[in-house]
């Protein structure tokens, strides 16, 4: 019987404020959304996610000009309520909508550390 747990990798683009947030819980968790953010969009692939995080965050003041890629594992068990989203380009652009309510479900399902993988600044 194996006790591995059936996992999925994904990435979210943050700034540095979130950035900072997800560090002070040691890396375990995503803050809760603010106010008028009512879905957390974490990513499938990590080009999309750099694309993000290269393209927006780096411009965006609220994101302080910077841009970062985390990559993390979720239970495959927990995502399976929620569709696949496809924004843009066919298989590049696809991304989970999880409620800000579902937000602490979320954080639960997390397996293993919060990792940044790469980080953009302006040029």
């Amino acid at each position: 019987m194996s006790t591995e747990i059936d996992t999925v990798i994904l990435f979210r683009p943050v700034g540095s404020k979130e950035l900072e947030l997800i560090e002070n819980t040691g890396f375990k968790k995503f803050p809760p959304r603010l106010f008028h953010q009512p879905i957390f969009y974490p990513v499938l692939n990590q080009e999309y996610a750099e694309k993000i995080a290269r393209d927006w965050n780096t411009k965006d003041e609220a994101s302080g000009y910077a841009g970062f890629v985390t990559r993390f594992r979720v239970r495959r068990d927990y995502l399976s309520k929620y569709p696949v989203k496809t924004v843009g380009a066919r298989d590049v652009h696809e991304e989970y909508w999880i409620p800000s309510e579902d937000m602490e479900l979320f954080n639960d399902s997390l397996v293993g550390p919060i990792e940044v993988i790469c980080e953009f600044r302006p040029e």
